[in-house]
């Protein structure tokens, strides 16, 4: 049983199972009340019965398809309606792993509906939300893969890396705004997201593989440590300190009026 005193509530999407499911569990343990959001009704209304007795918390289901533009759209509104909202956890995501001339197109529409077109309306309904209240939090659910798209399919990779960017961009706007913005890079998670997109989990190698609850627990704890990326398989978090140093170092050099002297621009040419 938790405390009485609630730390408002938090939306999650994709939480019927998996990484959302394991969101939910933690979060009302730790004192939030829940909106869960998900495609799997009956998975979501036991969820929120066990999530309720458990906790005592307020646990609210709410079937939405958000890569259907009316459902996306009553989620939006509920975002910059509901005051008691503090935590909007971005976590709903199909992958693939088929390379980019096996996969149809239309496959890859549905994926950058969800993964991107989703993500972005409900941060836009969510943010201003949060500013005018002068707090709040949003945690992406991005991907190693984001920085890694060699990896796997190159449109989930590419999807990824829209969620980071665009983390990064939020942390650099919205943080003298009282809102945190984490974005979270699991690697291979034992979840059916992987089944769904043509390999099972199970026949991936067991040491790379890691279990829900403890990506989202060691996730949690980055927020709690103020991290802004968190990647919990990453075993030296110096080694991306480092990383995104050097990201940001050099992007301080790309703008010039002229021509890197390599590609010849405006030398005189030899006889």
């Amino acid at each position: 049983m938790t405390s009485s005193t609630s730390k408002g509530t938090a939306l999650i999407t994709g939480a019927s199972r998996g990484i959302g499911a394991t969101y939910a569990d933690r979060l009302a343990k730790r004192g939030y009340n829940l909106i869960l959001l998900g495609r799997g009704e009956a998975q979501l209304k036991a969820l929120s019965a066990r999530l309720t007795e458990e906790t005592e918390r307020s646990v609210t289901p709410l079937r939405a398809d958000l890569s259907d533009k009316a459902d996306l759209a009553k989620v939006e509104s509920l975002l910059r309606e509901n005051q008691a909202i503090t935590m909007l956890v971005n976590n709903a995501g199909i992958g693939s792993i088929t390379p980019l001339l096996n996969t149809e197109v239309d496959k890859t529409d549905e994926m950058i509906a969800l993964n991107i077109t989703a993500v972005t309306r409900l941060t836009y309904a969510a943010a201003p939300a949060f500013v005018a209240r002068a707090g709040g939090t949003i945690i992406n659910i991005a991907s190693t893969v984001g920085i890694s798209p060699e990896t796997l399919n190159g449109v989930y990779g590419a999807t990824k890396a829209y969620v980071i960017a665009l983390s990064h961009s939020l942390q650099h706007e919205l943080a003298d705004k009282g809102i945190r913005i984490q974005a979270v890079l699991p690697g291979a998670t034992a979840t059916d997201l992987w089944e769904t997109s043509g390999l099972p989990w199970q026949k991936l190698p067991a040491s790379i593989v890691m279990r829900p609850e403890d990506m989202v627990d060691a996730a949690l704890v980055g927020l709690d440590q103020g991290e802004l990326v968190t990647i919990p398989g990453l075993q030296d978090g110096d080694e991306w300190t480092r990383f995104e140093a050097a990201r940001r170092a050099l992007s301080q050099r790309f703008g010039n009026s002229a021509p890197a002297p390599r590609y010849g621009i405006g030398l005189p040419r030899s006889a």
